[in-house]
C-alpha cells in the first residue's frame, strides 16, 4: 500500500469510529427528547456507519496492486462504494420525509429539548469537520470513495442543522409541526446530493469522458508544447481510482529515429505527470508527420524536409485532440 492509499485508509478509519460514536449520541438524544426529528437524524446516521465500513473496505481493496485478473488495478471498486453511498443517502432522505409526514399526522410530545439540542449541535460540528477533512484529503489523493464519504458527512450536517432549527422553533413557539416541515426541506437537499454522487459514479463506471479534466490538460499542453509535438490526437483519459490512464497519439517529424521519438514521448509523460501530481499511466503512440499537409501546421524551424510554409500554428482543442484523426485544422 503506497503512502497516498495509506493516508486515505487512515482517514476512513476515523470516519468509521466517529460515525459509531455520533450514532450512539443521537440515539441517546432521541430517548431524551422523544422527538421524531431527532430520530430521523439518528436513522440517517446509520447510513454513516454502514457506508463508513463500506468505504473502508473499498479503499483497502483499491490500494491492492494490479494482478493478472485486474491489469488496471482495483481502483474501480471506489466507484462502486461511492454509488452505494449515494443510494443510501437517497434512502435516508426518503426515510426522513416519511418520518416527518408521520409526525405531522401523529404528533409526538417532546421533552428535554435543551439537552437534546446541545447533543445534536455537537454531532453537527464534528460531522462537518470530519467531512471537510475527508474531502480535502480525497481531492489531494484523488479518492472518489473518500470524497463521497466527506460529502455524505457534510450533507448529514445540514440535516442536523435543519433539525436543530426545528427544535429551537419548537422550543420557543410550541408549534409541533415545525420540526417536521424543516426536516422535509433538508431531506430534499440530501436527496439531491445523493443523486449527484450516483451520477458521478455512473459516469466513472461507464468511463464517461471527463470534459473538465481534458480541458485542463489541453490548456496546459498548449502553453507548454514543444515544436517537435506537431500534432496530438485520439486523446483519452480514464480514471481508475487514484490512477489516471491516458492514451494518445503524438505526431513528430517523420525522420526521427526511435530514440528521438521516445525522448519526445518521455517529455510529454513527464510534463503531464507533473501537471496532475498523481499516479499516471500513459500509452503514447508516435506518428510520423505527412508532408506537405503537416508542414502547414508545423512550427519546427530549420526543417530540411519542409515542403510547405507554416500557415497557422495548430491550437489544440477538446474537439480536435479527441478525434482519431491527424491534424484537426487541415
Amino acid at each position: 500500500m503506497n503512502q497516498s492509499s495509506s493516508t486515505t485508509v487512515k482517514v476512513q478509519q476515523w470516519v468509521v469510529i466517529t460515525s459509531i460514536v455520533l450514532f450512539v449520541l443521537k440515539v441517546a438524544a432521541y430517548f431524551l427528547t422523544n422527538s421524531v426529528a431527532v430520530l430521523t437524524d439518528a436513522l440517517e446516521s446509520t447510513v454513516n456507519v454502514v457506508t463508513g465500513f463500506t468505504g473502508l473496505y473499498s479503499l483497502r481493496l483499491a490500494a491492492k496492486p494490479r494482478d493478472d485478473n485486474h491489469p488496471y488495478g482495483h481502483g474501480k471498486i471506489e466507484l462502486i462504494s461511492a454509488s452505494f453511498e449515494g443510494i443510501l443517502i437517497l434512502v435516508a432522505g426518503l426515510i426522513i420525509v416519511y418520518e416527518a409526514l408521520i409526525n405531522l399526522l401523529h404528533p409526538h410530545v417532546v421533552g428535554q429539548l435543551n439537552t437534546g439540542i446541545l447533543i445534536i449541535s455537537f454531532t453537527a460540528v464534528v460531522n462537518y469537520g470530519l467531512g471537510w477533512w475527508c474531502i480535502r484529503t480525497a481531492r489531494k489523493h484523488h479518492s472518489m470513495a473518500l470524497e463521497a464519504s466527506g460529502k455524505h458527512l457534510q450533507s448529514d450536517t445540514w440535516t442536523t442543522l435543519g433539525i436543530i432549527g426545528g427544535l429551537l422553533m419548537l422550543r420557543f413557539t410550541g408549534i409541533i409541526w415545525i420540526d417536521s416541515a424543516v426536516a422535509m426541506i433538508f431531506a430534499v437537499f440530501i436527496i439531491v446530493e445523493g443523486g449527484k454522487i450516483i451520477r458521478k459514479t455512473v459516469a466513472g463506471l461507464t468511463d464517461e469522458a471527463d470534459a473538465e479534466l481534458l480541458k485542463r490538460l489541453i490548456v496546459a499542453l498548449n502553453q507548454q508544447k514543444r515544436d517537435n509535438w506537431i500534432d496530438l490526437h485520439n486523446l483519452r483519459v480514464i480514471k481508475y481510482g487514484p490512477i489516471l490512464h491516458l492514451d494518445c497519439h503524438i505526431t513528430v517529424p517523420w525522420y526521427f529515429n526511435v530514440n528521438e521519438a521516445h525522448a519526445e514521448v518521455s517529455a510529454l509523460e513527464k510534463f503531464i505527470a507533473e501537471e496532475f501530481d498523481q499516479s499516471l499511466e500513459m500509452f503514447v503512440h508516435t506518428d510520423g508527420c505527412v508532408p506537405p499537409d503537416s508542414c502547414k501546421v508545423c512550427p519546427l524551424k530549420n526543417c530540411s524536409e519542409r515542403q510547405a510554409p507554416l500557415e497557422e500554428r495548430l491550437e489544440w482543442t477538446l474537439e480536435n485532440v479527441t478525434l482519431n484523426k491527424k491534424h484537426g485544422m487541415v
